[in-house]
């Protein structure tokens, strides 16, 4: 990899919802939305080395950290069409930043171990092709532990937050609702009890209210049913750490796929 330029600006944190594995080819309006960001990102913070993404189709018993070379495009699911299987993410590792998350962890009492076998799963290779298609920007993913709340996710962001100022990217992958039951329900518009848990998540980030949004459990409407289990949205949490204070949120999409798949991605910037 050649020189990294210097950077002397404060990458954004980011959350993204990646939806169905489908999203990697019927796009919507959200694929199109993070392509122009990502192309952004590229042109504001030349200095970009690498990407660090949690998403919940890598949980372990531990905090475990991707450390291989170029990990493998891995098809983690079943019953979709065979085009869907054919897409690669050819994106390198980062073993050297991955080094330095697994540093960062332990400095922060997080007992991380490495894992250089770990290939992409597709919470982090599908939104990956649409922000970054040019599969040219290092990544490397950390295992969301399983039994972690959302206290203990956002100290996992925390401990990695000043990686964005040395031209590191820190993402959140999973889904703003995710009821997985009412998936083959045929109705397309968007069920009200999705559109009124994401908007009350928004609200929360913009009134910059983080006890609310770590206790969205038992204060957002219809939270059980938009997460019946925690590990889509705990990724949220990831981000808001690596943001800390910088919780202003840049929306690039609202939309709602399959009636009950908020599709919400935003960047998490420093308040002007």
């Amino acid at each position: 990899m050649s020189a990294t330029p210097h950077v002397t600006a404060t990458l954004p944190a980011l959350f993204v919802s990646h939806g169905a594995p489908l999203f990697a080819l019927d796009a919507g309006t959200t694929g199109p939305a993070l392509t122009r960001w990502g192309s952004s990102l590229r042109a504001q913070y030349p200095g970009l080395r690498g990407i660090v993404v949690m998403s919940p189709h890598w949980m372990a018993r531990s905090v475990q950290v991707m450390t291989g070379p170029q990990p493998a495009t891995w098809h983690d699911f079943g019953g979709f069409p065979p085009a869907l299987y054919q897409l690669q993410y050819p994106a390198p590792g980062a073993p050297a930043l991955a080094q330095e998350v697994l540093a960062l962890l332990q400095a922060a009492g997080v007992a991380a171990a490495g894992d250089a076998a770990r290939p992409f799963d597709h919470g982090a290779w599908v939104p990956l092709m649409h922000l970054f298609p040019q599969a040219d920007v290092p990544v490397v993913q950390v295992a969301l532990p399983v039994g972690a709340g959302p206290a203990e996710v956002y100290a996992l962001g925390a401990a990695l937050r000043g990686l964005r100022s040395q031209g590191v990217l820190v993402m959140g992958s999973g889904s703003m609702t995710h009821n997985l039951a009412e998936f083959f329900g045929g109705a397309r518009e968007p069920a009200p009890y999705v559109v009124a848990f994401s908007r009350w998540i928004e609200d929360a980030l913009a009134r910059r209210d983080l006890p609310a949004l770590l206790n969205y459990r038992s204060q957002a409407p219809h939270a059980a049913r938009a997460h019946p289990t925690e590990d889509h949205f705990l990724p949220l949490f990831f981000a808001l750490g690596a943001a800390g204070d910088d919780l202003h949120a840049n929306y690039l999409s609202r939309e709602v796929m399959y009636s009950m798949l908020a599709m919400d991605a935003f960047a998490l910037e420093p308040v002007h």
